[in-house]
């Protein structure tokens, strides 16, 4: 089975001055978020550009991201093992495991894999931790996040952090508008 693009859309962030196109592809092993974002940060130049791998199950088993902010570059590689083993680099990242998800920061696309995977009814409530990347450090650690299903296409969002938005997706569980953060301005 080939992979087949099932949607691709272009967002506008309201966190900083940028745009990001994102794909989303079905894959013989499960689905892939591929996405480049571009915009200013710290008043310098950024790029970013991402690979979200996942099974069929919408579980994170690979995660390669690039960017770049001024002059400096980094990359970073995850792979998840079936028994939910982080490892970057080689070596085991155990601070990951248990976290089902991974949560780029620069990028409201990986919303769509705990919303998709938990498949909350209307009014249910779930809490995950996922592997959140800070960009543009690409510093990874957990972060313990809960969602609940307003309606039929929104849900809350709300991270230990302190931060919490309302956020509308699609059939696709990728997002149409993030309050305060990304609205999508075109779709294919």
């Amino acid at each position: 089975m080939s992979d087949n693009l099932e949607r691709a859309v272009v967002w506008r962030s309201h966190l900083f001055d940028g745009t990001e196109h994102c794909g989303l592809w079905r894959t013989a092993q499960g689905w892939e978020l591929r996405g480049a974002v571009v915009g200013v940060q710290k008043d310098q130049p950024m790029l970013a550009y991402y690979e979200v791998y996942c099974d069929s199950d919408w579980l994170t088993r690979r995660v390669q991201i690039y960017g770049t902010i001024g002059k400096e570059a980094k990359i970073l590689a995850l792979t998840v093992e079936d028994r939910g083993v982080w490892r970057g680099s080689g070596q085991d990242l155990s601070d990951l495991n248990g976290c089902d998800d991974v949560d780029l920061a620069v990028t409201p696309a990986t919303n769509t894999l705990p919303i998709k995977r938990l498949n909350l009814q209307i009014g249910q409530s779930a809490a995950v931790v996922a592997a959140w990347i800070r960009f543009p450090e690409l510093i990874v650690q957990p972060l313990s996040q809960r969602y609940t299903r307003i309606d039929g296409n929104t849900y809350r969002y709300e991270s230990d952090t302190g931060f919490s938005a309302e956020i509308v997706v699609d059939d696709l569980g990728l997002v149409t508008t993030y309050s305060g953060g990304w609205e999508r301005i075109a779709v294919l």
